[in-house]
């Protein structure tokens, strides 16, 4: 007799459709910041390959941040008319061509053009990821916020260690900076099934007309949130940009110094998932915020007074207290109730973000270069230490920018806008297709 064959249970469609997407939003995480560190990592090379001037030059570094600003503010636009996984794939195709294009010129202007095309597609991506956590993770918002977080600071670190010696091996920077668009392309391959699927749905709320799109600059939540997470931008671009000069000043070598400022994010990644997460389940975020804001302050304080000694203990805390960057993304996807909201308000703080962040480290250079010291540079990154804590204060209650942007005398009319968990599901696009339909 024989015996009967024992089928093993295939995966639920829920969940196949629910790992595709998280396997989507960490290969795109990972391309985040590779763009920017492999370039910072070779920038000597490049200026000399390409006769960059010193005027050119600083274009370059400043490119991001302002492409990060301007290009982030279309995607709500562009959410309205192409479905999100659509959205996501084209963004990096955009980034793998303007990564790989790039290379292939000789000419300055070509290559910052280039430069910042390819950076459009992380603007787009920049804003996207915090609604696709909120669309298809909303009992897990904190978790997937960390792990995705901790994904970019991975892409971050692999670009700056692996690019010189790419670099080295084919024998130009051409290929260091090339190699990544290798990455881009991969990133493609989780959403283009669900991009070539028919019937896609652009993302609109239940009951949407035009009259109704959600201004968060007309909002208290929204320049709350846009402080904040401009606040902690500055300091996060000002340390990558001035860390490791402020410790060469301080005595130690350039290699150490490099490594004090690689520790910034090493000794601070548990505490990137743990933040996020912590801030994924608490309801009020007020002691959070306040207290990764102090320890920030703390390192300031000593870089300030024994840069050389405690240098160790400084960076930790620097580290520690630069975890409200993936808190501030959890945060923008709880202050929304709706995809809608979660896409304008992330597109809102981080363009206007950005444009502070492009400001941090020109204020520091510029008195750093006045005063010969870096006590004006650190007073001045504690000035924007109380702002962030007063905007944490503000953003830290329970509140939703849809409450504000449709109150009476904002802009539109009260509308019932709490969604179902269907009429959610019906927004998600064709990546819930099967999500749907094990509904």
């Amino acid at each position: 007799m024989t015996a009967p064959t024992v089928t093993a249970p295939q995966p639920t469609t829920r969940s196949r459709g629910i790992l595709l997407v998280l396997v989507g939003i960490v290969i795109v995480a990972v391309n985040l910041r590779a763009v920017v560190t492999s370039l910072g990592a070779l920038l000597d090379e490049v200026r000399d390959g390409l006769h960059l001037s010193g005027a050119l030059a600083g274009v370059v570094t400043t490119v991001p941040t302002i492409a990060f600003a301007v290009f982030g503010a279309t995607t709500p636009w562009l959410v309205r008319r192409v479905a999100p996984a659509r959205l996501l794939v084209i963004a990096m195709v955009v980034l793998s061509v303007g990564q790989f294009l790039r290379v292939l010129t000789n000419s300055p202007v070509a290559f910052i053009g280039l430069s910042a095309l390819a950076l459009s597609g992380i603007a787009v991506s920049n804003v996207l990821l915090p609604m696709m956590v909120k669309q298809h993770f909303p009992d897990r918002p904190g978790l997937v916020t960390g792990v995705y977080t901790l994904s970019m600071s991975a892409g971050a670190a692999a670009a700056s260690a692996t690019a010189v010696p790419v670099a080295h091996a084919f024998g130009s920077w051409r290929a260091g900076l090339g190699v990544w668009a290798l990455l881009a392309a991969v990133a493609i391959l989780p959403w283009l099934p669900a991009a070539l699927r028919r019937g896609q749905q652009v993302l609109r709320r239940p009951g949407h007309h035009p009259g109704a799109r959600i201004r968060p600059a007309r909002t208290r939540i929204g320049w709350a949130m846009a402080v904040f997470f401009g606040m902690q931008s500055i300091a996060g671009y000002a340390t990558m940009g001035w860390l490791a000069q402020l410790f060469r000043d301080s005595g130690f070598s350039p290699s150490t110094a490099g490594l004090l400022l690689a520790g910034v994010t090493l000794f601070a990644l548990p505490f990137a998932l743990l933040a996020p997460a912590l801030a994924g389940r608490l309801r009020r975020l007020d002691l959070l915020i306040l207290g990764l804001t102090a320890l920030a302050g703390v390192s300031y304080v000593g870089l300030a007074v024994a840069p050389h000694g405690g240098a160790v203990l400084w960076v930790t805390l620097m580290g520690i207290g630069q975890t409200v960057f993936p808190v501030s993304l959890v945060v923008i996807g709880l202050r929304a109730r709706t995809p809608e909201g979660t896409v304008a308000l992330s597109a809102f703080a981080q363009s206007v973000g950005y444009l502070f962040a492009a400001l941090g480290p020109l204020l520091v250079g510029i008195l750093y270069e006045t005063t010969g010291g870096w006590i004006a540079p650190l007073a001045v990154l504690a000035v924007a230490l109380v702002v962030q804590a007063v905007a944490g204060l503000v953003i830290s209650r329970p509140q939703f920018v849809e409450d504000e942007a449709h109150a009476p005398g904002a802009n539109g009319p009260v509308e019932a806008i709490e969604p179902t968990a269907a009429a959610v599901l019906a927004e998600t696009g064709p990546l819930a297709e099967p999500l749907r339909k094990a509904a």
